[in-house]
């Protein structure tokens, strides 16, 4: 626990100007983000007696080991700043909402050549029109089903409509009018184009003048005496009132709002947010937070509208924003707010009419979200908790392990041997910090060695970042300025070549953090392994176990019989979970690397020659092997494929040694180049370590 008094700014030192904060623990992780009207005021509040503060701030200020700032022009440019980094950053002591569930949305790609109406999920896309979000996929599907009656839009993948295309004929959809088929030409592209921006009006709440055009065209064909035409505008009429009932009119006068309502109590805070246009409720979605900073229910109305549009522009940003309470200043959120849309918005708390009672409506729905929520977490949070607790004294551990990694060795009978890196944190998965390695200090199938290879590469990269940062005084006994080779991130990208993280400037990647518990998968032999990997580079204050598979011992370093913990409890179940997700990531990894080397060829290596020509090249000669066999002429012969091709795949399979025959070991024959059958992996995946 580090004393604020230790990095206390000194007097005079910090601006009486707007600007935004940094607080950073003492790896250098950025692990608060604050905005301030004025930096001297704001910051001198965190250097106070620790006993007059709230005791959510008085964890981050003794937590902390540094703090930094930076000027701004006004208070609006702070708003910005602030939420870029908390999404940089992503600090564990800020206010960060989650959503309660991956909302859809009916989305219409007005980027593509033939838009598409399609439901989509995650992150927006640019040049793509999002209506909702809605509660359920279904809703959406049946929405769509009864518009494409009226508006016969694309809704076919890009697989379906390619092959139409093709083929010249349309698919289902097209047969039943239900699309108008711009695969096969019935339309053009601009026709088509014209159709989807007509049933993006339609959803955007412009309905009233288009059910009135239907309306005279239908009475306009049974004056005409064309009764079938006036039947089928009479249908498309009732099935656009079909889609219209499912969003429900809550405002008479067609506003365009947003109505945002919190929940809270001394823990945790639910939002809940209802999109209202054209008077109709046409999505809502809900947001639930730890309360990890002491902050007020403006506080949190602000930090909703921060996520709601920090990535949004435009009409997306709606004329007029319902809050329960109003953030402290309003006026540079409001302001930003604007910006953000282009014209003036409206941020205000409604005080009567329909606005109020829609208000409590969402207050209502924040209330029982909030209740549902800490039904599901409740036993959560006290199981995970007891799991740690009981961790820590079965291993005789100073305090709770927070940050649990396990190691796990995956191979196939010694080849392609690959570790995996799991990390937990609280108890709960931390995907983004995983990490895989190929083991390259040696050949073969040995998991003890492999084990002490991981284990000190992984904190031999701890060691260069404390070096690196300035935490490190001493000269560690490895040679740091060296790169550890094979260390990929989880997404499979390679480190720079000097070995170090990319990463300098506080955001949580890489092997910065060392954890509290180091888990390997295996017995006392790993465990060895493990210890006197961290031995050897002078670490001793990251505890060792490891996990047995047979009988779910618990295997500590030097200790001749293994910690047994009862079936029942807690923690050897956490203790499971973790192990069964790093052998998880690491025979994933493993498979991967074996199907790409079995599906190797020497064709691969031929410059100039893509996957087409390859393809072309199998199926005119039938196997590599009698490919190989084939003179300049005969490759010749290939179509696409000229002489001077032909000489450089010829030589290049004259310079490759022609493999081992393969064998089916399911039905004993010998498979001559084309790679092993899915029967022959099917009983390799049982030797799979």
């Amino acid at each position: 626990m580090a004393d604020p008094s230790s990095y206390r700014p000194k007097p005079g030192q910090i601006p009486d100007s707007p600007g935004v904060y940094k607080f950073r623990d003492e790896h250098g992780r950025v692990i608060y983000v604050g905005k301030a009207k004025s930096l001297r005021q704001r910051l001198a509040n965190y250097f106070q007696d620790l006993a007059g503060l709230h005791p959510r701030t008085r964890t981050m200020v003794t937590t902390a080991a540094s703090v930094e700032w930076t000027v701004v022009t006004t208070e609006v440019e702070a708003l910005q700043l602030e939420y870029s980094w908390i999404k940089e950053f992503d600090p564990r002591f800020n206010v960060k909402y989650r959503d309660d569930k991956s909302y859809p949305y009916l989305a219409v790609t007005l980027n593509e050549e033939f838009p598409r109406v399609q439901v989509m999920r995650g992150a927006k896309k640019k040049g793509v029109r999002y209506f909702g979000p809605y509660a359920h996929a279904w809703a959406i599907r049946e929405t769509v089903d009864l518009m494409l009656r009226v508006f016969p839009v694309r809704t076919c993948s890009a697989g379906v409509f390619k092959r139409s295309a093709q083929i010249g004929r349309p698919c289902l959809l097209g047969y039943i009018g239900k699309c108008s088929a711009p695969c096969v030409g019935r339309i053009s592209a601009e026709e088509h184009r014209e159709l989807a921006e007509e049933f993006c009006d339609f959803m955007a709440g412009r309905t009233g003048a288009y059910l009135r055009r239907l309306e005279r065209r239908m009475q306009e064909a049974a004056e005409e005496m064309e009764y079938e035409r006036a039947a089928r505008l009479r249908d498309d009429i009732g099935a656009l009132k079909r889609a219209m009932e499912k969003s429900a009119v809550v405002l008479a006068d067609a506003t365009d709002a947003d109505l945002i309502a919190v929940a809270e109590d001394e823990l945790e805070a639910a939002v809940q947010i209802f999109h209202v246009r054209g008077g109709r409720v046409r999505g809502q979605r809900g947001w639930v937070t730890d309360k990890v900073e002491a902050v007020t229910t403006g506080g949190l109305v602000e930090h909703a509208l921060q996520q709601l549009y920090g990535e949004e522009r435009g009409d997306a940003v709606p004329k007029e924003v319902l809050v329960p309470a109003l953030p402290e200043p309003v006026e540079p959120v409001a302001q930003w707010l604007s910006q953000r849309r282009g014209s003036q918005v409206s941020l205000r708390i409604p005080q009567r009419g329909d606005k109020k009672d829609l208000m409590a409506t969402v207050g209502r729905n924040a209330q029982q979200a909030l209740a549902l929520h800490k039904t599901k977490r409740a036993s959560d949070l006290t199981t995970r908790s007891r799991a740690l607790e009981e961790i820590a004294e079965a291993l005789g551990l100073d305090s709770v392990p927070l940050r649990i990694e396990c190691f796990d060795i995956s191979h196939l009978q010694g080849e392609d041997v690959v570790a995996s890196m799991v990390v937990f944190e609280d108890g709960l998965v931390r995907k983004s910090e995983y990490r895989r390695f190929q083991i390259k200090g040696f050949e073969g199938q040995d998991d003890v060695r492999s084990m002490h290879e991981v284990i000190g590469r992984r904190f031999k990269r701890y060691l260069q970042e404390k070096q690196k940062s300035g935490e490190w005084t001493e000269e560690p006994d490895v040679d740091t300025a060296a790169p550890v080779d094979g260390v990929l991130t989880a997404a499979g990208e390679p480190d720079r070549a000097d070995g170090r993280p990319v990463d300098d400037d506080g955001r949580p990647k890489r092997f910065a953090y060392p954890p509290q518990l180091v888990v390997v998968d295996g017995g006392a032999p790993q465990v060895a392994a493990a210890r006197r990997a961290l031995d050897e580079l002078g670490i001793d204050d990251v505890a060792v176990c490891g996990l047995a598979k047979r009988l779910e011992e618990v295997w500590l370093p030097a200790e001749d019989d293994p910690v047994v913990l009862p079936r029942s409890s807690e923690g050897l179940y956490l203790l499971q979970r973790v192990r069964d997700e790093a052998h998880r990531f690491a025979i994933t990894y493993q498979r991967n690397k074996r199907s790409k080397r079995l599906k190797s060829s020497p064709l691969d290596a031929v410059p100039g020659l893509g996957h087409t020509r390859r393809q072309a090249l199998l199926k005119h000669f039938g196997s590599l092997k009698k490919l190989r066999a084939a003179t300049i002429d005969e490759i010749c012969e290939v179509p696409g494929v000229g002489r001077k091709t032909a000489e450089t795949v010829a030589a290049a399979l004259a310079g490759a040694a022609p493999s081992a025959p393969a064998v089916n070991t399911a039905t004993g024959e010998i498979i001559e180049d084309d790679g092993a059958p899915p029967a022959a992996l099917s009983a390799e995946r049982g030797q799979e370590r």
